[in-house]
């Protein structure tokens, strides 16, 4: 299963300069619950697994360098969004993250394997 998110807000990095604790909680329900209806949306559903392999690709919006700690970072809370909608605590996952070409407005991939079951 293949699912495909948009690119996080940049009040989610740590590195956000100018942000304040209440636009990062604000960002963080928001991408939380944006990237767990979009999950619903495009097939997701409860998965009966004790851990799971995923694959996490960036899409940055542009070339230039982004730290992928970073990147990491400010999708915590979209992992999380996909995590309420699957069943399987992102804490369980096998990550694997990788840095694919920039798309126009940025985008996250993530491939989790289909579960027999």
């Amino acid at each position: 299963m293949n699912l495909s998110f948009p690119w996080p807000n940049p009040n989610l990095s740590p590195n956000a300069r100018s942000r304040t604790h209440w636009k990062r909680t604000r960002a963080i329900k928001a991408y939380r619950t944006g990237c767990g209806w979009e999950a619903k949306t495009q097939g997701a559903r409860r998965i009966e697994a004790d851990s799971l392999s995923v694959v996490i690709t960036f899409h940055p919006p542009d070339r230039r360098h982004r730290d992928r700690d970073n990147m990491i970072a400010s999708f915590k809370s979209g992992q999380d969004g996909i995590a309420d909608v699957i069943g399987v605590d992102d804490s369980k996952w096998v990550t694997t993250y990788h840095i694919g070409e920039p798309v126009k407005f940025g985008r996250v991939v993530v491939s989790i394997p289909e579960v027999d079951g």
